[in-house]
């Protein structure tokens, strides 16, 4: 039987270890807490920045295919570049061949503007209301041209190859000026995708940066976690060790009780049994001790 000293140390005790495995369960769920609260951050962050490397990647996919099609249509451009050169100098060769032709045989003149004069100076007396001598005079105009028409008809072929690679020419020019056009479009969008590139990868740097520090925070978390975890299991422990002696404790008090009170029935009943041997009345507490005891002997 543990004395009222021994008593008194080991419901301390109990107290004590009761009030610390509280301590520590409230320690530990704050902790918790606080640990799954970096990891879903760190898990938010990576989400954050596999969604920018995707957006990196499709970015990426489409500069790569704008610089492609600048390639192409540079190529392009230079292409025609080249062949206009050629062309101006097929038409400086028909020039020359023309002059020479001209020069030789007194030929003057551009057939088509000849016959575009022709043509102007007919519709002239045609539709303007003029004096004879002014239609005499246009006539004569008329006859001139056309005999010189006639004459330069020699060189009708070259001026109409002429006219058509000049047509040609202002075709091509106006083709390479698209390219041209297209290019700065292309490479204007390109650079925008690239500097978005940059920009979305300086984010991802950033987050890196977080989703470590939010790891790093979590990682310390869960050691500290661990180590309450540990001291919360050794306190149980003794808690229940105690628990098992205050069980002891409490039984043996119990049993103890019983044995005084079963003492003091029989005491009782003894001096209910004198009482009857010296034919004393008997009180109502009497007889409630006696039907305890199973009645007289």
């Amino acid at each position: 039987m543990l004395t009222e000293k021994e008593k008194k140390g080991l419901f301390e005790r109990l107290d004590e270890k009761q009030k610390k495995v509280r301590e520590l369960r409230k320690e530990l769920n704050q902790l918790n807490d606080q640990k799954e609260r970096w990891f879903k951050k760190k898990d938010s962050v990576g989400k954050e920045i596999r969604d920018l490397i995707g957006e990196v990647k499709s970015l990426k996919s489409s500069r790569n295919s704008l610089t492609k099609e600048v390639k192409d249509a540079k190529k392009r451009r230079d292409e025609l570049n080249d062949s206009i050169k050629k062309l101006i100098e097929q038409i400086k060769k028909l020039k020359k061949e023309e002059s020479e032709v001209s020069k030789k045989d007194g030929i003057k003149g551009n057939p088509a503007q000849i016959k575009s004069d022709i043509s102007r100076l007919e519709e002239t007396m045609e539709t303007s209301a003029i004096s004879f001598d002014k239609e005499k005079e246009l006539m004569k105009k008329i006859k001139g041209l056309k005999k010189q028409y006639e004459e330069a008809k020699q060189v009708s072929d070259v001026w109409d190859k002429i006219h058509e690679l000049s047509r040609e020419i202002d075709r091509q020019k106006k083709e390479a000026e698209d390219v041209h056009k297209k290019i700065q479009n292309m490479a204007d969008q390109s650079q925008e995708k690239h500097e978005e590139m940059l920009e979305k990868s300086r984010q991802i740097d950033e987050l890196k940066q977080k989703e470590e520090e939010a790891y790093k925070r979590f990682f310390e978390l869960k050691a500290k976690f661990t180590d309450v975890n540990n001291r919360l299991k050794e306190e149980l422990s003794g808690l229940n060790s105690i628990n098992e002696k205050v069980s002891d404790f409490r039984e043996e008090t119990r049993h103890e009780k019983q044995k005084r009170e079963k003492k003091k029935l029989k005491s009782l009943e003894n001096e209910v049994h004198e009482k009857i041997k010296r034919g004393e009345k008997l009180t109502t507490e009497d007889l409630m001790i006696m039907q305890q005891q199973g009645g007289p002997r």
